[in-house]
């Protein structure tokens, strides 16, 4: 009886299968989170250096980022399977990407998380869960 209680809360943890998936509202959420990014980029003068590396459409960033995000919080693995074998620090690692460009980065993605209709738990584990991709890909980074 105990087992079932565990599993359970355990598919309520953020984290866990596809909950982080459900919570930021599958790919739909996930779509409107990388787009708010992206504007949020665009605007904060803080972000000039970051929204300077993009050369591609902002359209095509915000297929890529809401497809990685949709596979690293347990939806579907449509990223990998378009872009196999190029995991985040790969693919950031031909940038220059210190401290200010890692902080800049997670400045506009917190700012995009907040104006979410996420559950307020989510947004902090979210922001959180961020930290970790934004510093592997700061320590990859051919320059840092």
């Amino acid at each position: 009886m105990s087992n079932s209680i565990s599993n359970e809360a355990d598919d309520k943890r953020y984290g866990h299968l596809d909950t982080s998936y459900k919570a930021a509202g599958k790919e739909p959420g996930l779509r409107k989170l990388s787009q708010d990014f992206y504007q949020i980029m665009s605007t904060l003068p803080e972000a000039k250096t970051i929204l300077d590396m993009h050369n591609e459409d902002f359209t095509v960033m915000v297929e890529k980022l809401t497809l990685f995000l949709s596979m690293w919080l347990g939806g579907p693995r449509t990223y990998r399977e378009k872009n196999i074998g190029k995991g985040m620090p790969a693919a950031h690692s031909h940038l220059i990407i210190n401290e200010k460009e890692r902080d800049a980065w997670l400045l506009c993605m917190d700012q995009a998380v907040d104006q979410q209709n996420f559950p307020e738990d989510f947004k902090i584990y979210l922001k959180e869960q961020f930290r970790t991709p934004a510093e592997m890909i700061r320590r990859t980074s051919r320059f840092s």
